[in-house]
């Protein structure tokens, strides 16, 4: 596989942090130190934001938000973003591996609770209610003060104050009633994403994924329709195109080396793909997002 946007480890990020599970500091800091992380990038861990001044924009997956004071975004590995403030912009940042976190549970698919660590763009920005913020900002505040005055037991609180972090900022979206109750269907969708993030470059149809999950092609389509409105192939189809997305915005591959890295059988097959899906050619989509960013 070709190497095509930049992935961004925590371990070079932090020249002064002893460990390469987690980074927490603040933001204008952060970005004094980063000067050059203004371009199309991912990283290796979790990462978020709370922004507490500042204005411009930040682009997650291709989906473009503006910067308000009280938001708070949220990437999962793997995703792309980028970002333009205008002016002076602060608040809090924590890079953190997933290992960080889960090393502190029993239950390792506790994260699969909170919408805002679904990987969808959509679900993870959220501008926090005016009363909840000042709640919040005083979280931010001990952990950074848990990093900046080592004591016993330091990296323990750090994971216990994130955990009332995200509890909080999951009750501000309204998602706290079934919270870890997750249905059939629901377990079943999160089963069946899970399996396309790890085999979507060679597994292409419905039916070797229903097999996968010891299900009928028919029963996953159905249950996909059910709870996300789309039918099991589009779901498949959309983190493909995703992923040609990304590699677009790499200018040094050309669309013939993406056909081949998301496994089309050719050139002209990936660009119907491609067109059919999106109503632009690859060729019109890396233009447009180019240009975007100049």
């Amino acid at each position: 596989m070709l190497q095509s946007i930049p992935t961004i480890d925590i371990c070079t990020l932090a020249d002064d942090i002893k460990q390469d599970e987690i980074l927490i500091s603040r933001f204008a800091a952060y970005l004094d130190a980063h000067k050059n992380l203004f371009f199309p990038h991912r990283h290796s861990f979790y990462h978020l934001v709370l922004f507490t001044d500042g204005r411009g924009s930040h682009t997650i997956d291709f989906e473009s938000f503006d910067v308000r004071q009280g938001q708070i975004y949220f990437m999962i590995p793997g995703q792309v973003h980028s970002w333009a403030f205008e002016g002076f912009t602060d608040g809090y940042i924590i890079n953190f591996s997933s290992s960080f976190i889960q090393s502190f549970l029993l239950r390792s698919g506790y994260f699969d609770n909170f919408n805002f660590l679904n990987g969808n763009p959509k679900d993870e920005v959220i501008d926090l209610p005016a009363d909840q913020l000042p709640e919040i900002i005083a979280l931010f505040e001990k952990i950074v003060s848990e990093v900046e005055k080592p004591a016993v037991l330091g990296s323990d609180m750090v994971r216990v104050l994130m955990l009332q972090l995200f509890i909080l900022v999951n009750r501000c979206q309204g998602k706290g009633d079934g919270f870890g109750k997750q249905g059939y269907n629901q377990t079943l969708i999160r089963n069946f994403q899970k399996l396309i993030e790890q085999h979507y470059i060679d597994v292409k149809l419905p039916k070797d994924y229903a097999e996968l999950l010891y299900i009928t092609p028919n029963h996953l389509n159905a249950v996909c329709k059910d709870v996300l409105g789309l039918s099991a192939g589009e779901v498949i189809r959309n983190r493909t195109l995703l992923e040609a997305k990304r590699l677009l915005t790499n200018p040094r591959l050309n669309i013939s080396e993406i056909a081949f890295n998301l496994n089309f059988s050719d050139n002209s097959y990936f660009t119907k793909f491609f067109k059919k899906i999106e109503g632009i050619t690859p060729e019109e989509f890396r233009k447009k997002t180019l240009n975007n960013k100049s």
